[in-house]
């Protein structure tokens, strides 16, 4: 290695994802290796996404780690798998520009810093572990000069957080069970990219940002050992759904995908009833959210959005089309309206155009509202919903160029 005081610096960017088939059960907990297939649709990076900036340098002592800020231990079994898969796959690397050379034998005798940061809330039930481990997993790949693709790479991630694994992908992924021991042939596959069904709008109504009670590891081990309903749903209910989900997805078949996206996010939130003891992560007003979308899809003609909860009281609602977004805004604020126009701009963030569909640009306009004509009775809201996220599915993971994102100093390879 030529010099001793360089550091080498990497930044990535990775996205969130959210199942439409629920993964929900692991068969091997240290391979995190599930008992079913899932599908998902990523989110746009620009909304929803994980920073990680990942550095070496001879001069580093031990492997250290801040999360949105805050030192992390990296002493977990999920980082340390996730480290010693990529130290394995690194090649040498020649960074002209710096004058650095690291052959690959070195690597195993290097330090790593890593900064992460998640621009929405972690462990809040948004899937902020996926983003998070897929987003150190491809920067270290990056780093290090591995040489293996995004779905060899999503194998490894999911050693780290099973969801991870869909995050190596933009647009409509799969999750592939696999059937191996050694969980090499569990790993994503890109079923559809993020242009396939561009039309398609997701409004998030972040109902609680705290972190849940049960975590998505002790609830699936819970759920494994106990739910009669789960081993049911794995073996004789999400193949079929995975073959039509698959469809609907080429075919663009909105009315289909619906009726799946939300059955199966209910039978998942019914695998967690089932479970002994039960685990409740909706609330009241999730099931509030999920009763507007039920009444409205039953008024229309076809299905206008689908509905879909992970691990967490937070609705994830995806409208057929801009049209429909901005009918479900205006449905979403009668509802739950925020209490001024100070903080209509922080309760409606990201792709705030849809606002503009919906014809609202103040407080005034969410009072003009009428009831829903499918609900002429609802009640307003003044609490429940945090704020909403307006965002679409996404590309997957990049590397930034631009320095002034990185999160660690080029010349220390500590936190900013």
């Amino acid at each position: 290695m030529a010099g001793e005081k360089w550091v080498r610096m990497v930044t990535a960017q990775t996205p969130t994802n959210i199942a439409v088939i629920k993964y929900w059960g692991k068969r091997d907990e240290n391979l995190i290796l599930p008992v079913n297939d899932s599908i998902s649709v990523t989110l746009d990076p620009a909304h929803l996404c994980t920073t990680t900036t990942v550095a070496v340098s001879p001069s580093f002592d031990q492997d250290r780690m801040w999360l949105n800020g805050k030192e992390v231990s990296l002493a977990g079994a999920r980082y340390q798998n996730c480290l010693r898969e990529i130290r394995a796959r690194a090649c040498d690397v020649e960074d002209e520009e710096k004058g650095v050379k690291i052959a690959k034998k070195d690597w195993e005798n290097l330090h790593v810093h890593i900064a992460s940061y998640n621009n929405f809330p972690t462990a809040a039930g948004l899937a902020s572990s996926a983003a998070g481990f897929a987003c150190l997993v491809f920067s270290l790949a990056k780093l290090m000069n591995a040489k293996e693709d995004n779905s060899d790479l999503s194998a490894i991630a999911r050693q780290g957080s099973g969801s991870a694994c869909r995050s190596l992908f933009g647009g409509f992924v799969k999750w592939i069970m696999g059937e191996a021991k050694d969980g090499h042939d569990s790993r994503a596959v890109q079923l559809v990219d993020e242009k396939h069904w561009d039309e398609l709008v997701i409004i998030i109504a972040v109902v609680s940002s705290r972190q849940k009670e049960t975590s998505s590891t002790s609830g699936m081990q819970d759920s494994v050992n106990t739910s009669l309903l789960l081993e049911h749903r794995a073996k004789e209910i999400v193949p079929k759904r995975i073959v039509r989900m698959e469809e609907a997805l080429k075919t663009k078949d909105f009315g289909s995908f619906t009726e799946l996206t939300c059955a199966d996010s209910n039978q998942f939130h019914a695998t967690c009833l089932d479970t002994s003891p039960p685990i409740f992560y909706m609330n009241d007003t999730s099931h509030r959210l999920i009763s507007c979308v039920e009444k409205w899809n039953r008024s229309e003609a076809t299905p206008q959005v689908a509905y879909t909860f992970d691990a967490g009281p937070n609705a994830v609602l995806i409208a057929r089309n801009r049209k429909a977004a901005a009918q479900l805004m205006q449905k979403l604020l009668f509802y739950f309206p925020p209490n001024s126009d100070a903080d209509l701009d922080n309760y409606v963030i990201g792709d705030k155009s849809i606002l503009k569909d919906a014809g609202i640009e103040g407080i005034k306009d969410i009072e003009a509202l009428p009831p829903p004509q499918e609900n002429k009775d609802a009640l307003r809201h003044k609490d429940g919903v945090s704020y909403f996220i307006c965002t679409r599915p996404g590309r997957g993971p990049v590397l930034l160029s631009d320095t002034t994102q990185a999160l660690l100093n080029p010349q220390t390879g500590l936190p900013k």
